[in-house]
């Protein structure tokens, strides 16, 4: 029985990806770096997620309401032309939130709890494609804060995690995830 891609091997608890799909190597890699970073003490903030959310529902609503108000055509041709401006603007919304504010971003977190530090991490990676090299970057995630720090990145190429079968080697990777998130929380203190 052939895993799908991504899946977790149910027999041994590992992940493993199909080695020939670009965009099933980088997922694998992203859900491993958000357990490893939440691990580290930093609770996932999920507001962005959830307010695009409220958007597309809210454009599903439009489209519905469009699609079945209760008249014909030609007496509901203003309220078609509201609803599709209102419908292309709210898409649109979608779209600069994804370009201005999550770009590459896999995940955004608040700061740890008792920490003094105001401001949370925005974890962004990079896999090119046609490329095995991995790009992990840790910023704050807001960088004009008084208690921003500097952003800190690695690439690294994917075959030095992945087993020739596609098993993600965990400890590996874990390895130099934290490693990084430790480097990200000593630039703070370098800088003071």
């Amino acid at each position: 029985m052939a895993e799908k891609s991504g899946d977790v091997d149910s027999k041994k608890g590992q992940k493993k990806t199909n080695l020939l799909d670009h965009n099933s190597i980088k997922h694998t890699l992203d859900e491993s770096v958000t357990e490893i970073v939440t691990s580290k003490g930093y609770p996932e903030d999920v507001r962005m997620s959830n307010f695009r959310l409220l958007v597309g529902t809210i454009v599903i609503v439009v489209a519905l309401v469009a699609q079945f108000y209760n008249k014909k055509f030609p007496e509901n041709r203003n309220f078609l032309i509201g609803c599709i401006a209102l419908y292309v603007v709210l898409n649109a919304v979608l779209q600069l939130i994804v370009y201005l504010k999550e770009k590459n971003a896999i995940l955004f977190t608040y700061p740890p709890l008792g920490s003094f530090n105001s401001t949370g991490l925005v974890v962004t990676s990079k896999l090119p494609r046609f490329s095995d090299m991995y790009t992990l970057i840790i910023a704050s995630a807001d960088p004009e804060s008084i208690s921003a720090k500097p952003s800190v990145e690695f690439t690294k190429s994917v075959t030095k995690w992945f087993t020739k079968d596609g098993v993600l080697v965990e400890g590996l990777f874990w390895k130099d995830v934290q490693r990084l998130v430790d480097d990200y929380a000593k630039e703070g203190k370098k800088s003071k």
